[in-house]
């Protein structure tokens, strides 16, 4: 649980989603969220923000010794993210998010997910959503360090 400044308890319901530059670079933000809302999940924190290479890096660390973690990083600093930690009604939240967010392989996604319905290509699949609850809680105390 590196880089998490509190208790994995207090986050089991919460987990961490971010808009990647494409999401914001073709206003499909609002629909995100909407789907998340929708679904019965709540903003927790929030902030459109430009990427520095060191967080993008930490963020990525699990990629860094995978030959595409150079791309991957200069992919989520070009233009802002928009980072939300979302929370939901029990301990499967980050699971939920990921159904919704759909498959990384945008060919794999699903219709009626979020890359099933807008993302072209895998480099570029709108947006990152936490794999589990100790990357839920690592990226949040990353994005959110005050969160807590």
């Amino acid at each position: 649980m590196r880089g998490c400044p509190y208790p994995l308890a207090t986050v089991k319901n919460r987990t961490f989603v971010m808009c990647k530059p494409d999401a914001v670079e073709r206003g499909l933000v609002g629909e995100v969220v909407a789907r998340l809302e929708r679904k019965g999940l709540t903003l927790v924190a929030a902030d459109l923000r430009t990427v520095d290479r060191e967080l993008a890096e930490k963020h990525y660390d699990e990629h860094r010794d995978k030959p595409f973690f150079g791309e991957l990083v200069d992919f989520v600093t070009r233009s802002p993210v928009f980072p939300m930690v979302v929370e939901g009604p029990d301990e499967n939240t980050w699971l939920l998010v990921r159904k919704l967010v759909g498959a990384t392989k945008v060919t794999d996604a699903e219709p009626g997910t979020i890359r099933g319905d807008f993302a072209t290509i895998t480099t570029e699949n709108l947006v990152h959503a936490s794999d589990g609850h100790d990357s839920a809680a690592r990226e949040i105390g990353l994005w959110f360090p005050d969160l807590g």
